[in-house]
């Protein structure tokens, strides 16, 4: 069984603003993918040039695909993990910034009348979804997080943002 994972903490800045900094964990560095894909062509290419000089020489446009299609899947993997969402709440209002490569969001919803829902996956192998939502607006959080680590963050979410039409105290 993994061991439970602490939900994100807020930052309190300095001007009294709680944010959430939300990134995908990438463990691998452009140097570290480079190597790691120079070691896999390395292997396939040896195993490859052995067989091409048994005389099957077709393998090797199929390693070189292999290879390339290894490069685009890390190249993928490495944009997902750019992905950041920032969640500040201050007296009077809630802010989601998401960015990922295409593009830019900012949302902005008003403290008193937010409500935080932590809604059920349809099917088992489906993850949960966190929506923050005030006045018939939405915006989902943290879809790159772990089971427990989103549940945690929700949890804390509405201990800040509290129900609607109730405000705690953020200090």
């Amino acid at each position: 069984m993994e061991p439970s994972l602490a939900p994100p903490a807020p930052i309190l800045g300095a001007d009294g603003v709680r944010r959430f900094e939300l990134r995908p964990r990438c463990s691998l560095t452009p140097r570290t993918a480079r190597l790691f894909i120079a070691s896999m062509a390395a292997g396939s290419f040896t195993v490859a040039g052995f067989f091409a000089l048994q005389g099957f020489w077709p393998i090797l446009p199929f390693a070189g695909a292999e290879i390339a299609l290894l490069t685009w899947a890390v190249r993928a993997s490495m944009r997902k993990g750019q992905e950041r969402e920032t969640i500040a709440i201050t007296d009077e209002t809630v802010s989601i910034h998401s960015r990922t490569a295409q593009n830019e969001r900012r949302s902005v919803f008003p403290r008193h009348w937010v409500k935080v829902k932590l809604h059920a996956p349809l099917t088992a192998l489906h993850p949960s979804r966190l929506i923050l939502e005030s006045s018939g607006r939405a915006c989902e959080v943290g879809r790159f997080l772990t089971e427990d680590e989103r549940r945690g963050l929700a949890v804390r979410l509405k201990q800040l943002v509290g129900n609607v039409n109730e405000s705690p105290a953020l200090r």
